[in-house]
């Protein structure tokens, strides 16, 4: 454990510890420890946990892998003493740490999402460039129910109602919920996450956080920690949230918007436009790179069964790579303003996305534009509801992916090849359900 990191613990006088690693799904694995003894487990032999929680699906499943070795056993979790937060909701003084996996020669384990994302970002260090992003996250409040077969339901606020109609932008609708996110601010603001707006969004209950803009391996954790501090921060309040990208029939689906610029990584300039407002060769480049590969990485920005349902309509959940400026319409709009801040918003991935993996196919393939100079096509300057040019479900978005060659490259071949079996493994579980839509229109009538 390093100095800074040692010294962080102590002044907050930190009496456990939990050592968190971001799975394939985005959730946090690993173990709590008393802080004595995790001081002396990094002095010693290391924290140590299977390698086949790399593996491990949604629902806690393991399957066999080509990639992750069973009688390898277990790698070695190394902590990085810029990812510490404080967990503010505990009485007791304890810390949430974000590790790195190492195998027991030090090697990196690659297949770890953060490791991907850390590749990406090292390949654009590597050409003097750094990848900035801003995330838009989407959530729904919803009561709380024991049974997962029952709808889900909009949860009362202060006025003992619930919200039946769409409340875009309402203040008094959020008001409603006034408490729950005095809570939610006051613990980012002690665990030091930078967010800015909160907005209500057209759903019922709905609810958007914007961050604000950093480096992307920085704004990945505070994504994660993020979402880790709303589900708490909910049960606390005897309601859940969710970042399902669509958990309501009747509702719209929740999105997690990047908004993302490359930058000198000497002076950082915005490499989007010069001096003179104009856009550059890298802003053009960036986007033809998004629109080539954007839809070859598909699952990883909508990476279950349930995440396709949001763009059954697509209003706000385009389902295309075109592009257009101030066009929310398209899935890469190019929001207009002061030319030192130009960048794109990727509006594709869903809340349920892993922030790590959704940033590092988004960079992945703004890196792969830059690299093959590739000019987008024309911006889109109308409404483009109705086009529809991405994998339509999980199956086909896995097709695209396995075809999708020097994307894998740039995001690793083990790592693409474990997320495909997880994923496979997750939509055959999904065909093993039987929904009620099968029992109201089919039991009785075929």
């Amino acid at each position: 454990m390093t100095q800074k990191l040692n010294k962080w613990l102590s002044d907050r006088s930190i009496t456990e510890v939990e050592c968190l690693v971001p799975d394939i799904a985005g959730i946090p694995r690993g173990k709590i420890l008393p802080a004595d003894k995790y001081n002396k487990v990094l002095r010693g032999s290391g924290l140590r946990l299977p390698e086949y929680v790399f593996g491990q699906t949604v629902t806690g499943d393991y399957h066999d892998s080509v990639v992750l070795n069973a009688a390898v056993g277990d790698v070695v979790l190394k902590p990085d003493e810029n990812a510490a937060y404080l967990v503010p909701w505990y009485s007791e003084p304890t810390a949430q740490i974000i590790h790195d996996a190492f195998y027991l020669d030090n090697a990196e384990v690659t297949v770890a999402p953060r490791a991907v994302l850390k590749r990406v970002i090292r390949a654009l260090n590597d050409r003097g460039l750094s990848a900035i992003v801003a995330p838009e996250l989407e959530f729904f409040l919803v009561s709380q129910s024991s049974d997962p077969d029952h709808p889900l339901k909009t949860p009362p606020g202060r006025s003992g109602r619930a919200e039946t109609g769409k409340q875009a932008y309402g203040i008094d609708a959020v008001n409603d919920f006034d408490p729950f996110f005095e809570d939610v601010y006051d613990h980012c603001e002690t665990m030091g996450l930078d967010i800015d707006t909160l907005v209500h969004e057209g759903g019922a209950a709905q609810m958007e956080i914007n961050f604000n803009h950093g480096e992307a391996l920085t704004l990945a954790d505070q994504a994660l920690i993020f979402k880790r501090t709303v589900r708490q921060t909910a049960l606390n309040h005897h309601i859940h949230a969710t970042f399902m990208a669509k958990p309501m029939q009747y509702q719209p689906g929740s999105s997690m918007h990047l908004h993302c610029s490359i930058c000198d990584l000497k002076n950082g300039q915005n490499m989007f436009s010069n001096s003179s407002g104009e856009d550059t060769e890298t802003f053009r480049h960036a986007l033809g790179g998004l629109q080539r590969y954007l839809a070859g990485g598909m699952a990883l920005m909508a990476p279950y069964v349930n995440s396709y349902r949001r763009f059954i309509t697509t209003y706000d959940a385009p389902a295309n790579v075109a592009w257009g400026v101030d066009n929310r319409t398209v899935g890469l709009r190019v929001p207009a303003g002061d030319y030192r801040s130009r960048r794109i918003e990727n509006r594709i991935p869903g809340a349920d996305t892993n922030p790590y993996l959704s940033i590092a196919l988004t960079f992945a393939c703004i890196l792969l534009g830059i690299e093959e100079k590739i000019e987008p096509a024309k911006p889109m300057v109308k409404e483009s509801d109705n086009l529809h040019t991405l994998p339509r479900n999980l199956d086909m978005a896995l097709d695209s992916l396995d075809k999708a060659k020097k994307l894998k490259e740039v995001l690793g071949l083990d790592f693409i090849s474990v997320f495909n079996e997880v994923k496979r493994a997750e939509a055959e579980a999904f065909l093993k359900v039987i929904s009620p839509w099968e029992r109201e229109y089919l039991l009785l009538n075929v």
